[in-house]
């Protein structure tokens, strides 16, 4: 029996612990770009499970992996090897540059696993550095280390202290850079596009000073691609594009396609540090998980789908670009690929989130005046087309309700 949506929300306020501020809709089904709620009402989704479903809903070939896999073999533990986890390991590495792979669940835990890697490298070389400096605005998770370089005080306050100690550095102030890293600095983490933070990418300027301060100090880079990573700007990592090389690099979101799986990616220089025992997870890497990561590679690499991301997200730039260039609401546009914030005058985002789900099209808030967008990596350029019709008739509205 379908349940509506205020039967959903009154056994939720019941029983689900209260740490959403859900939007008022319950989705039940999806194919493609596309989301189907309660009540059979179409949505066109530019969230994607905030960077999730990065081969949209319900892929056909997706689905028959994972099926097949489930009905084969779900889980043994990482106390024995299976078959799929050199598979993907190989890919990523290939994809990378950096030759090893710790499979776990989510971005935050491949975040966590970098510091500790980077932690454990400076122990084995006898000279242990505790010390991180990481960006303002970034956001790197909500365990305990991962928000240890997280920045907003909102997220942070009510669980300190936390991992530290911990330097933020002004993303528009690379002078800065050099002067908080030091012989004592463990790595610098950075998002080479801040996601939480504002859909910010990282300049040149700040780039050349990491990297500057890397090779000064012998500080490790961690660039946190969970977000940008794995095609989302239209190349694998989008760190690479800003010439920075990163010793150790964290993964999630996209991998799994909507299955749970996140990775930490490592160099041989901090590989050849960890020892067995220094880390561990139960499910991380399993086969369900790794089935998922390996289709998603595949289409990726071999089916043509980062050259796709480019030719779709240089098309919505130019659209985004001629509706900034129409509504005055508009402070600035951002991004890269099929990753997108519009920045709008204060108070705004919030109600152009609305008005767009009203029309039938996702999208959400960040940073507070961020309308960010995240569609699947192989939307069509006619969902793009309809989006940007969709946000051109909302920032009309806009425009009027939340003057300058």
């Amino acid at each position: 029996m379908t349940q509506s949506l205020d039967d959903i929300r009154t056994r939720e306020s019941k029983h689900v612990l209260q740490t959403y501020r859900r939007q008022p809709v319950a989705f039940v089904r999806g194919n493609g770009s596309h989301l189907y709620d309660v009540d059979g009402r179409e949505y066109l989704d530019l969230v994607s499970g905030i960077g999730v479903t990065s081969l949209g809903h319900a892929h056909p070939g997706l689905a028959a992996a994972v099926a097949e896999q489930a009905q084969t073999l779900l889980h043994t533990s990482n106390l024995y090897y299976h078959p799929l986890q050199a598979e993907v390991a190989e890919r990523l590495a290939a994809l990378s540059e950096l030759p090893r792979v710790f499979f776990c669940n989510s971005g935050t835990e491949a975040v966590e696993a970098c510091l500790k890697f980077a932690r454990r490298h400076w122990y084995t070389q006898g000279s242990p550095r505790h010390a991180f400096v990481a960006l303002e605005g970034g956001f790197s998770g909500r365990t305990c280390g991962a928000l240890s370089v997280t920045h907003d005080e909102h997220y942070r306050a009510p669980f300190m202290p936390l991992l530290g100690p911990v330097t933020f550095v002004n993303p528009s102030r690379p002078d800065q850079m050099a002067e908080a890293v030091s012989a004592e600095t463990a790595a610098i983490i950075a998002e080479p596009i801040q996601g939480e933070g504002g859909v910010r990418p990282l300049s040149r300027e700040m780039a050349e000073a990491i990297d500057v301060a890397c090779r000064r100090t012998g500080a490790l880079l961690i660039a946190d691609e969970v977000q940008s990573g794995l095609g989302r700007t239209g190349q694998p990592f989008h760190a690479r594009t800003l010439g920075l090389q990163p010793d150790l690099v964290s993964v999630g979101k996209a991998l799994g396609s909507g299955v749970p799986v996140g990775a930490a990616l490592v160099s041989a220089r901090v590989a050849e540090t960890i020892s067995f025992g220094d880390h561990g997870t139960t499910y991380g890497g399993n086969l369900l998980a790794c089935r998922a990561a390996a289709f998603f590679l595949s289409q990726l690499t071999d089916h043509g789908l980062l050259e796709h991301v480019r030719a779709a997200g240089a098309h919505f730039e130019r659209r985004l670009r001629t509706l900034a260039l129409r509504h005055p609401v508009i402070e600035e546009v951002r991004g890269a690929g099929l990753m997108w914030g519009l920045q709008l005058r204060a108070g705004a985002a919030a109600v152009a989130v609305e008005q767009a789900r009203e029309r039938g099209l996702l999208v959400n808030r960040t940073n507070d005046v961020v309308i960010r967008m995240l569609p699947a990596l192989n939307i069509s350029t006619a969902d793009l087309d309809r989006a940007a019709d969709v946000l051109d008739e909302v920032l009309a509205t806009t425009d009027v309700a939340v003057p300058a």
